[in-house]
């Protein structure tokens, strides 16, 4: 048989005793917690402002080379096929883009016809000024998804400085 020792009882202050104060509460620790969880939060801070900074650069628009808005909004109108996107990318009034519109609903036409794919794609794109207009041209490919055919045609795109470069106008190129 095991023989254990009953657990000590705290000490009764006998009557006219002052009874031990209370152990006082570790301050240090407190005060490291706090300090560590004030420097986290600050961390955090700094870096959701670092994320927001790169987001905000990532995302940004940029307008200021003509063939690098048109790049931008080729991609956007014949490849992601979003107006929304595109239209980041063209005057802000006035643009004429019944023929761009025209090809690309034509795009859209012969792949459900045929039940097929078509993919879009442009060579290099050529700056021109002349007279004071900026125009920027290149050859929009169109190419059936299995490789089978590919057909080239050539276009115009009449830019305007409004706050940056923008599309204005797409005719095809005779």
């Amino acid at each position: 048989m095991k023989h254990t020792n009953p657990p000590p009882q705290p000490a009764v202050p006998q009557p006219g005793q002052v009874p031990p104060p209370p152990k006082p509460r570790n301050r240090r620790l407190r005060l490291f917690l706090a300090m560590a969880a004030g420097i986290l939060a600050l961390l955090c801070l700094g870096g959701v402002g670092v994320f927001i900074s790169f987001y905000d650069e990532a995302t940004k628009i940029e307008r200021t080379a003509p063939d690098a808005v048109v790049d931008s909004f080729l991609r956007a109108y014949l490849v992601n096929r979003n107006d929304e996107e595109a239209a980041l990318f063209t005057c802000k009034s006035g643009a004429d883009l019944t023929q761009i519109d025209a090809f690309r609903t034509d795009i859209q036409s012969r792949e459900q016809r045929f039940s097929i794919g078509i993919r879009v794609d442009w060579t290099s794109l050529t700056v021109r000024e002349e007279g004071g207009k900026t125009t920027v041209s290149t050859d929009v490919r169109r190419i059936i998804a299995d490789g089978s055919e590919r057909t080239t045609d050539s276009w115009q795109f009449a830019m305007v400085d409004q706050d940056g470069w923008r599309v204005c106008g797409a005719t095809p190129i005779p």
